[in-house]
């Protein structure tokens, strides 16, 4: 199963958390958890995490695992994490938005 273009927006397009990767990362993972239970999946089943950050900078760093330490647990994001990628590009397909992530599960 593959979930993919999850970005931080409504569900009627409204930009959520302008500005905030913390924010984003957050609300993306909520978006996935939702678009996995769709299919009848967790992130336990998840065997790949692929994030796509607008103007990535190393110092990005601890503002990212802060939106996914904020919601990891209410997700039920596992501990360790699925094998995950961190990709910087210049910028997504809107400049609002900061983060997409795309998640590959496996069922049986």
């Amino acid at each position: 199963m593959h979930v993919a273009g999850q970005v931080a927006r409504t569900a009627d397009g409204q930009p959520v958390a302008a500005g905030d990767l913390t924010g984003q990362v957050a609300h993306v993972l909520h978006a996935t958890a939702r678009g996995l239970a769709a299919g009848g999946a967790t992130f336990n089943d998840v065997v790949r995490l692929t994030f796509y950050v607008a103007g990535w900078q190393p110092g990005h760093m601890s503002a990212f695992l802060a939106g996914v330490q904020a919601v990891a647990e209410e997700v039920g994001l596992p501990t360790p994490m699925p094998p995950a990628s961190l990709i910087g590009v210049s910028i997504l397909f809107d400049p609002d938005v900061l983060v997409e992530l795309e998640a590959t599960a496996v069922l049986d």
